[in-house]
Order: C-alpha cells, then structure tokens, then sequence
C-alpha cells in the first residue's frame, strides 16, 4: 500500500499521470481522496497528480485527537517532500479548503497556485452552516445512509433527474462509515479553522468556485474568500450545491486545467524577468 511516513502519521495516497506541473487534491470532512475520482482522470492527462487520506479517514493511520487545519497541511506538505515535488498546484474542498488556505500561508514557495471549492475563512459567522445540512452529514458518516447526506450536498431537482445508484456509489467510495471519534476530530479541524486576518499573505493565484446552491458553506462566504485574497477570481455555479465537484465535473475540470495553465504561463514569464 502507498503510504508516506510523515512524522507520527502514515498517510496513504495516490498518483496518476507522468508529465506536467504537480497537482495536489485535499478532500474535505470525512472524506477519503477517492472523492476526487471525477477529477484525476482529466486533471492526470496533463499533470502529475496526487490525492491522499487525511487523519481520522480511509487508509492514514496515526493517532486520534482534535486537529488544526495546520496539521493536516504540514502532512500535506510532508507528502510533495515525499514524492520529491519542489511544489505543486493546490486544489482543496470543503474542510480541504481550509487546508490548502494554511498550506498556501505556511509554505508559499510550494504553491503553484491555489484552487478553493465550496470552503470559508472562518469566523463564528463561516461555522454556522444551515443545521439540517450538517446534521445529515455527520448522521450518514456514523452509519445513518448515505440518501441523507446526498439530500445535503446535491439540489433536489438534480437527484431527481441523475442516476441514483451513481449517486449513491460515488458517496460510498468516499465517505465510508467513521468511528465517532474519527469524525468528531476531523470535526475540530472546521471548527478551529479560522484564517482570515492572514489572507492578504496569500501570494499564489488564486481560484474559487461558489456553489450557488451549498446548504454546508454558505455561498457569500466564496466572495469573502474573494475579497480577502488578493488578486483572486470567483467561478460561480449557481445551480450546484457542496458537491459541485461532482455535479458540475466537466466545468469544474476546464477551470482548474485553465488556472493552473495559466499559473503557469505566468511564472515562466516572471522567471524570465
């Protein structure tokens, strides 16, 4: 199994493609690097990329205990020393948003450019999703089932109209069952999140993209993250809801595969004076 040791975590991962700048994918709550599954495939046609478990989930072993966000990016960052990447372009979601945001402060120079999906800068106001939606998530990671935390993550109209058993296996394959504790901890990670008097550090070209329809992380917190960091564009899919990675897939992918080109257009030129 591929697993890096990093300090006091094992942390199982995964590579695709051969060529191209490198791509690191963070997932979020509770979520194994699986989730990704309808991006490696584009994204590896162009790039080197990797996906991993974070603590708490999948196939990384290390001890149990509350986490900051800035733990998870040191073995993020531990993981690009481990496959002997100088640096890569960063892409989180949800909870791995948060992540990449501390990754992006803490090591800049590894940073390529960086890519926020569905994800906030903290703050008591940021931690407040919509309590149903929460609450859904949290039920079907601890064995509730998994139409429930669909009902949270996708619009109704589009579970009305896809494939159900996709759906369903799609959320399987990423969100297997949790120990309470495992979920719990990973759960401290949002609720300790909090970078926002620190985004005007952020150096890296930046990305986000705003799920119109996000019942999790309310969409206004897309055009703080905007705000705060500089020089940063917003994509907006109204329509979609947490799981736009999912639901919006194909857009999703032209719009990382463009910023990172761009990324590094941009830094070939700087090189060059």
């Amino acid at each position: 199994m591929p697993h890096a040791t990093l300090r006091d975590v094992e942390l199982y991962h995964e590579t695709a493609g051969d060529d191209g700048a490198p791509v690191l994918l963070i997932m979020g709550l509770t979520g194994r690097g699986t989730g990704w599954e309808c991006q490696t495939d584009a994204l590896a046609a162009r790039h080197r990329v990797a996906w991993f478990d974070n603590r708490g989930v999948g196939e990384t072993r290390c001890p149990v205990r509350p986490w900051r966000a800035a733990t998870l990016a040191d073995d993020a960052r531990g993981l690009l020393d481990h496959l002997g990447w100088s640096d890569a372009h960063v892409v989180g979601v949800s909870m791995g948003g948060m992540i990449a945001q501390e990754f992006a402060l803490r090591s800049p120079e590894r940073v390529r450019s960086l890519s926020l999906i569905a994800t906030h800068a903290g703050g008591r106001r940021a931690r407040r999703p919509a309590l149903s939606g929460l609450l859904r998530v949290l039920h079907s990671n601890l064995g509730g089932g998994y139409r429930a935390m669909a009902r949270a993550i996708y619009p109704a109209d589009y579970l009305a109209a896809a494939d159900d058993r996709e759906v369903i296996g799609r959320l399987q394959r990423a969100f297997p069952p949790l120990p309470r504790r495992n979920a719990l901890a990973q759960l401290t990670v949002v609720a300790r999140h909090h970078t926002a008097d620190r985004l005007g550090a952020i150096t890296a070209p930046t990305l986000v993209i705003q799920p119109g329809r996000d019942l999790l992380i309310k969409p206004r917190e897309s055009d703080r993250l905007a705000r705060l960091i500089p020089g940063a564009r917003i994509a907006r899919f109204p329509g979609a809801g947490h799981a736009v990675i999912r639901q919006e897939a194909a857009a999703v992918n032209r719009l990382l595969l463009d910023h990172f080109a761009a990324a590094d257009e941009a830094g070939v030129a700087a090189a060059h004076g």
